[in-house]
């Protein structure tokens, strides 16, 4: 496996070629493809601890339960969200798990009312996101996370691997079906979220964050009524800066 000194630079890492060996793979053998393409000191799993997370967790613990995960705190989060955080933490023997913050700079100057969710999310999401994740990945060259094709819109045609500004991304989830994410909840026995008993099937913030109704598609219950479906991580490239 690659030392941090011999960790390639995003140029070295062959995108195209790996999407396209990885398009029908396993989630198991893409996260062994992206360890052994990067090396653990260069890649990281970026995680919302949310209704589907413990999947991805639960996978990538199997393959190296020392993959640096992210979870951005942005100080909105749901109590049960970091009660479950810690949860999965202890059950699956997650060993580097970094709970990132918003820069208090940042939120003294932008939301010191603490309410610019409610005026304007784009901002928020900003500052509580979009920032504090470019610079958790600033160490890394490549990161993980768990979108999934079945989730509609703009990731209704995600690839498995692809490239993201200064770092591969890749989608292990992608191909999945709602049906092979139960079978791992199942055969592992995960717990499940603690709010998706009361109707929450995505859940990230608590003030932008509602039920979703039977029929609707998984993520409806986010911004609901804005217009908005992407917090912007997945739709900002997270450069080198």
């Amino acid at each position: 496996m690659s030392t941090l000194a011999a960790s390639p630079s995003v140029a070295e890492i062959p995108v195209a070629a790996l999407d396209a060996a990885l398009r029908t793979a396993a989630p198991q053998e893409i996260i062994a493809a992206a360890l052994g393409a990067i090396g653990r000191e260069r890649l990281a799993v970026v995680s919302s601890f949310g209704t589907e997370s413990a999947a991805l967790l639960k996978v990538t613990a199997d393959v190296d339960p020392a993959i640096p995960v992210i979870f951005l705190d942005t100080g909105h989060m749901f109590a049960e969200t970091l009660a479950y955080r810690d949860q999965l933490i202890e059950l699956l023997g997650l060993r580097d798990v970094r709970s990132i913050k918003p820069d208090a700079t940042a939120l003294k100057r932008e939301d010191a009312d603490n309410e610019l969710w409610f005026s304007d999310p784009d901002a928020c999401c900003r500052i509580r996101k979009v920032e504090p994740l470019a610079r958790a990945l600033a160490p890394f060259t490549g990161w993980i996370n768990g979108r999934k094709r079945f989730q509609g819109g703009l990731r209704a045609a995600i690839q498995v691997v692809e490239q993201d500004g200064a770092r591969a991304k890749f989608n292990p989830f992608a191909n999945v079906t709602r049906e092979d994410i139960a079978d791992i909840y199942r055969s592992a026995n995960l717990p499940q979220h603690p709010l998706m008993a009361a109707g929450f099937r995505s859940i990230g913030c608590m003030p932008c964050t509602s039920r979703s109704d039977t029929g609707e598609d998984d993520r409806a219950g986010r911004w609901r009524g804005r217009g908005k479906t992407e917090c912007g991580i997945h739709t900002v490239v997270t450069s080198s800066s």
